[in-house]
């Protein structure tokens, strides 16, 4: 016997749901279950059998909010799920499995049918091929308004204003097709054609079917010709193309087109009585298969809130605040996946098995470190194939870099400290860095050192512009050579350019010093903020002069012992500022096209290369986008990498923003890599990663991946100095990748804590 709650007064009694999707139906089943005395009206514009795609995959976690709120409506899916545990990867011809990875499926006919029963039996008033009344008479009419219609939501068009949706649209073509057998993994095939590439996926719904979406960027799709073709000309040729992968057998398909997926995301999901649900609220790429999934996860939510809070403005707002987070992480993941797979073509050259980790990583979701608990035997096989010794993480392998070993690929970032005096560094930092340089990274980076004086951004700023200056780096360096020997330090040359003459961090981040400051220059005339200095124009006499004290810090840094330096042409400092066209107004030579926006800091770059002793390597760090319309793209990175490249840097540390001060960032976990992943591929320098890398298992997974060759960590190495050393303990690696100091060998395990254990019960008493 199923259980209701006692409805409360204030209890929504008349709810209308527009979409008769997944979402729409369970929300429906949900709220009427939830309290059998609810008006539950649903409205779907098309007949019970029409859908969009075949087949429906639904994850563990999604399946345990089902069975806990609907043990009745998981029992029936339950019976019709084809459930499986590999994926396959076919790359030029040779297929890798990678196993454990658990997938329950069905056919979208078949979960609408066992929803449109559910509601009947409890109730729902289900209006097929019936258009919905417009939202505001719904509004008026009902307690709340579920808006389910869809990835073109009418709903959510009416009230733009208010949800202010952000619609994105995508490189690739589309479309969802089945085949009539079920394969025995979800499969992943990339078909390498004379006019592109195309990609498959594909997975089984049923005892005798399989859904099969293919998917080709947009050049391809219309250079392949399906510009030109009808709907079963299109079927056709898709079977033509994977043939091997159907085994000969033909596709069909149910009134499919080809389409580009379109991201939707809103500010706002609700809105008085109206509450977006599923796609109209969100979209997510089909690569990661979650559109079914969060939309059921919504209505469970929601049913939920609604439950908890009897007011529906009270509720949807928990409802928001709930599966935002949720959703917005989902989107991220799926970004990263849809993005590789636009881009797919620059991995193929990957040999086979690290090509299939690629894939099965692409979204950051999984990891190096879930996928060998799932499938260590796949693992294995791409760490040797990487190159790793037996018994040594990714992270743990040396990297090269000109006449420079480093013993693994942790990077200590640099982090601007503001505690020096004069810009000499103190004890502070010998400390901060000796630390780090003990703590095992591969490479520790400086601060900014600033070039002059006026090139500093706070009073706090290192410099080396003196000669005491120069002593004092000696000093640092030579500590972590002895205390420290096979770390590396590196030390990242710099001028503020327009972000100068501010505070101390903690005083207030880029305001303007009150007193003591000094006169500012840029690229242009233009300040960093509307309250900031506004700097002067260089003249041509002072870009000279600007060019010979980098090179003459240079000098000094190479006298200083640093194994490794650093061009900074990121964040909007000087450099940087010649980069993006939104703070590069010049007229001049150095200005206007990309080409002449490089001018002046690859002649920076040449002329510290030439001072810098040949056999140290140097990097250069750029901002891969401006996070700004009209600023620096992800196309003109590739092309300032691909500049620094030929003339001759040994690795681009690739970062983004903070070059204008209304930037839009859009964070998330290693959010920066994918930069980081093109210019690698595109123009075949190594590269740095940096940006929210937080675990050891993000670089083994972004490293072994080949999406970067070593791993920048700033915040994680300021809660714990010694967090590679920690990072090996944990994976149980003792090799030389991460030798522990001597006088700290006694810690090199977790210390121990007290007995949690109890005793296990052995014996079994009869009565």
């Amino acid at each position: 016997m199923e259980g209701t709650v006692t409805r409360t007064t204030d209890v929504p009694l008349r709810v209308a749901i527009v979409g008769g999707g997944p979402g729409g139906l369970y929300a429906a089943a949900l709220l009427k279950r939830l309290d059998p005395a609810r008006e539950v009206t649903l409205w779907e514009r098309n007949a019970p059998d029409d859908t969009f795609g075949f087949g429906v995959v639904l994850s563990d976690e999604t399946l345990g909010g089902i069975e806990h709120a609907d043990p009745q409506v998981y029992t029936t899916l339950r019976q019709h799920f084809v459930r499986w545990d590999d994926i396959d990867i076919v790359h030029r011809g040779t297929r890798h499995t990678s196993t454990g990875h658990g997938f329950a499926a069905l056919g979208r006919k078949r979960l609408l049918q066992i929803l449109h029963e559910r509601c009947r039996s409890l109730g729902v008033d289900l209006r097929f091929r019936t258009t919905a009344p417009d939202t505001a008479s719904l509004s008026a009419r009902y307690d709340l308004v579920i808006a389910a219609d869809g990835v073109h939501s009418t709903t959510r068009a009416a009230y733009a204003h208010v949800f202010r949706p952000r619609l994105t649209g995508h490189r690739c073509r589309y479309i969802w097709l089945a085949a009539d057998f079920a394969l025995d993994a979800f499969r992943f095939e990339i078909a390498e054609t004379e006019h592109g590439v195309v990609q498959l996926h594909a997975y089984p719904y049923a005892p005798d079917a399989s859904t099969v979406i293919v998917e080709m960027r947009e050049e391809v799709w219309r250079a392949t010709g399906f510009d030109e073709l009808d709907e079963q000309e299109s079927v056709a040729r898709c079977a033509k193309i994977f043939t091997d992968a159907l085994g000969g057998r033909p596709l069909r398909s149910n009134d499919s087109t080809w389409t580009t997926f379109r991201t939707v995301v809103n500010e706002r999901w609700s809105h008085g009585n109206i509450v977006l649900l599923g796609d109209a609220a969100h979209t997510a790429h089909f690569s990661i298969g979650s559109g079914t999934k969060l939309a059921v996860e919504d209505a469970l939510a929601l049913a939920a809130c609604l439950d908890e809070h009897p007011d529906p403005s009270t509720a949807t707002t928990a409802y928001e605040t709930e599966r935002r987070p949720v959703v917005a992480s989902t989107q991220r993941a799926a970004r990263a996946s849809l993005e590789w797979f636009e881009n797919v073509g620059l991995h193929l050259d990957q040999p086979p098995r690290g090509f299939a980790f690629d894939l099965l990583t692409r979204s950051r979701r999984v990891t190096h470190d879930n996928l060998r608990l799932r499938d260590s035997r796949f693992t294995d096989a791409v760490e040797r194939e990487f190159g790793c010794p037996p018994g040594t993480p990714p992270m743990f392998t040396p990297f090269r870099l000109r006449g420079l070993t480093l013993r693994n690929r942790v990077v200590v970032s640099p982090m601007d400290m503001y505690s020096a005096v004069d810009g000499v560094p103190g004890d502070f930092h010998l400390v901060h860095l000796g630390a780090r340089a003990l703590g095992g990274a591969g490479l520790v980076m400086t601060e900014m050192v600033c070039v002059s004086p006026q090139g500093r951004i706070t009073p706090g700023c290192t410099g080396l512009y003196t000669a005491r200056q120069a002593d004092a780096w000696r000093r640092i360096t030579d500590f972590v050579h002895e205390r420290a020997p096979g770390t590396a330090v590196g030390v990242q040359l710099g001028h503020s350019g327009r972000k100068g003459s501010t505070k101390l961090m903690w005083q207030g981040m880029d305001e303007p010093l009150p007193d003591g400051g000094w006169p500012l220059v840029a690229a242009s005339p233009l300040p960093y903020t509307p309250h900031s200095q506004t700097p002067r124009e260089l003249t041509r006499a002072q870009l000279t002069d600007l060019r010979e004290q980098f090179a003459s810090a240079t000098r000094r840094a190479a006298r200083s012992g640093f194994d490794l330096l650093e061009l900074h042409c990121a964040h909007g400092y000087l450099l940087s500022g010649f980069l993006s066209p939104l703070t590069n107004r010049r007229t001049d030579a150095y200005g206007g096209s990309l080409a002449a926006r490089l001018r002046f800091p690859l002649e920076v770059f040449d002329a510290v290369r030439e001072a810098w002793p040949a056999e140290r390597p140097m990097t250069v760090r750029v901002s891969a986008t401006d996070w700004a319309p009209g600023g620096t793209s992800a196309d003109d990175a590739v092309e300032i990498a691909r500049a620094f490249a030929a003339h001759g840097v040994d690795a681009v540390d690739v970062s983004t923003g903070q070059v204008v001060s209304d930037e839009r960032v859009e964070y998330g976990r290693s959010y920066q890599t994918p930069f980081a992943d093109r210019i690698r591929h595109e123009v075949g320098v190594p590269v740095i990663a940096v940006g929210a890398i937080s675990s050891w298992d993000d670089v083994n997974s972004l490293v072994l991946a080949r999406r970067t060759d070593l791993c920048a960590l700033g915040r994680p190495h300021l809660y714990d100095p010694n967090w590679t050393l920690h990072a090996a303990a944990e994976q149980g690696y003792t090799g030389p990748g991460a030798p522990w100091p001597a006088p700290y060998r006694a810690g090199s395990r977790p210390p121990r804590t007290g007995r949690t254990d109890v005793p296990k019960p052995r014996l079994r008493l009869k009565n």
